[in-house]
């Protein structure tokens, strides 16, 4: 059971967790039409902590915050009630990023190990998500990547054991949703964010995505 003191330390944080969609490998994009796409999704001038041309409420951009003792560096930790993703730092900081959950029953507590990192990637629907949205039954197939892709620029790969889980913690086209229940499962992030997380996650690393109940309140 998760407990109180893998919670960050913040004044006032909690906790969340997602499930998501099959990745497929097919042709890559080259390194230009990477870099285009990067260029397209990051605003001009952007810095990290103040852009927001996507109008998202102001507590969900990215803040770094003090993290309680004891959390492994490197490792990733989602708030299902605030909407927050933790990236444990050297020194007792974290980066707090602002996120969007699944709808419903859709989220998917528990302790995740980020196995693989794409940048770019196609995106396949599983067939549970083709019943419950038949117009993703035109990607059965896959879709190819591009700022309009769901698992937008960047996509961390959540796995138990050697088993894919078919969970992600990517960028989305669709910033409006972050601070929302939005998606079929996986954690979505604003793209120019999760371009700045992804090269300081490493293989390996832990995600821990917490349930509601998990989720806890501190107060200063």
């Amino acid at each position: 059971m998760l407990t109180r003191r893998h919670f960050i330390a913040t004044g006032a944080a909690l906790f969340s967790a997602p499930i998501s969609n099959s990745a497929f490998a097919n042709t890559r994009p080259t390194a230009s039409q990477r870099a285009a796409w990067d260029a397209q999704v990051t605003p001009a001038n952007f810095d990290l902590e103040t852009s927001n041309p996507w109008g998202v409420h102001p507590r969900f951009l990215p803040r770094r915050v003090k993290a309680n003792a004891g959390l492994k560096s490197g490792d990733i930790h989602v708030d299902a009630v605030a909407r927050y993703l933790y990236h444990i730092e050297n020194g007792g900081t974290a980066m707090r990023y602002g996120v969007a959950i699944a709808r419903g029953n859709l989220y998917e507590p528990g302790t995740y190990t980020i196995r693989r990192k794409v940048e770019w990637p196609h995106w396949t629907p599983t067939k549970s998500m083709i019943a419950r949205n038949p117009e993703y039954a035109q990607y059965a197939n896959g879709q190819e990547p591009g700022p309009q892709n769901p698992l937008g620029s960047r996509a961390l790969y959540l796995y138990l054991g050697e088993r894919d889980t078919y969970l992600r913690i990517h960028g989305s086209p669709s910033a409006s949703s972050i601070g929302g229940r939005a998606s079929s499962g996986c954690v979505r992030m604003i793209m120019a964010h999760i371009n700045e997380l992804y090269p300081k996650v490493s293989i390996g690393s832990t995600a821990y995505l917490y349930s509601a109940a998990e989720s806890v309140t501190s107060r200063s």
